[in-house]
């Protein structure tokens, strides 16, 4: 199965976008809580929306998805124009929300069959769909059993395969694993890639950086109702310095021969080891090591230190406590 940073090609449908907004604005009062924002996400991709507490995350899904109106922008979803169109827009997306829409005095199947319902599918079509679903969620053994009796990761599968009843090609996940264990948030990323495999469009709020990291396609870094970035991951991360090599030796010979080689080395005497700015990139590293290896020089470790999104995230909306890197080793 393709993950969604793969891709899937184009198709017709590529052409038009998921999702659009030009200059979408919102006020509650004298706050404004959206400032003007741009989006435009391919059909089949995966967009994450990251922003701290209270940046504007849940009003832009709950614009997008027709539960609020905007102020003003040009706002189109599944190609459809929001304000002209605003059933026909519902009719292409689902939402699963930060709160479960599960009824947990009915059973797992009750809701599914609730749903189904809803939209208005035939009884023997909504029974065929609703067992599809909870197969493919890993609810069958569950089904039978009221909601509330479901662990936090099961009721939010459950809101998903809900959610899914209607064949939506466009689903907004607002902070779909917050609160979740860190099986379950796998759980969920596996589900996530497995709905953009099918060609279906996931409009992702979260908190979560690795969560971005590990599924979108493209971020963007909601600040005070603005987006103050937006990029694929490894572009975002490139916004931010402080990435570098380092060279550890544990032969002092070597250690001196390499910082006469290399250009632009911060020297660490004790510890025997050197640091080269670096973006991280492959021809960078290679540039290093050819270097190396044309003066005979080997070094015992080589550690490759890149911002994470992280830092991206705390350089874009205010500095943490403790900068954090990522960092792969090679030896």
């Amino acid at each position: 199965m393709p993950t969604p940073k793969q891709g899937h090609g184009h198709s017709s449908l590529t052409a038009i976008p998921a999702v659009s907004a030009v200059g979408l604005r919102k006020s509650y009062g004298e706050k404004l809580v959206l400032d003007s924002i741009d989006l435009r996400i391919p059909a089949g991709s995966v967009f994450a929306l990251l922003g701290p507490n209270g940046a504007g995350k849940t009003t832009a899904v709950k614009i997008l998805s027709t539960l609020i109106t905007s102020d003003a922008g040009d706002l189109h979803v599944a190609g459809y124009n929001l304000a002209a169109d605003p059933q026909a827009v519902r009719a292409a997306i689902g939402v699963t929300g930060q709160f479960s829409a599960v009824d947990g005095l009915i059973t797992g199947e009750e809701n599914m069959l609730l749903m189904a319902d809803l939209h208005h599918l035939s009884k023997s079509d909504g029974r065929r769909i609703a067992a599809e679903l909870l197969e493919r969620f890993d609810l069958v053994d569950a089904a039978k059993k009221p909601a509330s009796t479901y662990s936090g990761g099961m009721k939010r599968r459950l809101d998903l395969a809900m959610t899914l009843v209607g064949s939506p090609r466009i689903i907004f996940l607002d902070e779909p694993t917050t609160g979740l264990d860190p099986r379950s948030r796998h759980s969920m990323w596996g589900i996530i890639r497995g709905l953009v495999s099918d060609g279906v469009t996931v409009f992702l709020t979260t908190q979560y950086l690795d969560e971005a990291d590990e599924l979108a396609n493209h971020i963007a870094v909601l600040n005070d109702g603005r987006i103050a970035a937006e990029g694929s991951a490894e572009e975002l991360k490139r916004l931010v310095p402080g990435g570098h090599i380092c060279l550890r030796f544990t032969d002092p010979v070597a250690y001196q021969s390499a910082a006469g080689a290399l250009p632009e080395v911060t020297r660490d005497e004790e510890a025997l080891s050197l640091s080269i700015p670096s973006d991280g990139s492959q021809r960078e590293l290679r540039s290093i090591l050819d270097r190396l290896d044309s003066a005979g020089i080997e070094a015992d470790e080589l550690t490759v230190h890149t911002p994470d999104l992280d830092d991206v995230f705390f350089a874009l909306t205010g500095p943490p406590n403790v900068p954090n890197q990522s960092k792969e080793t090679v030896r």
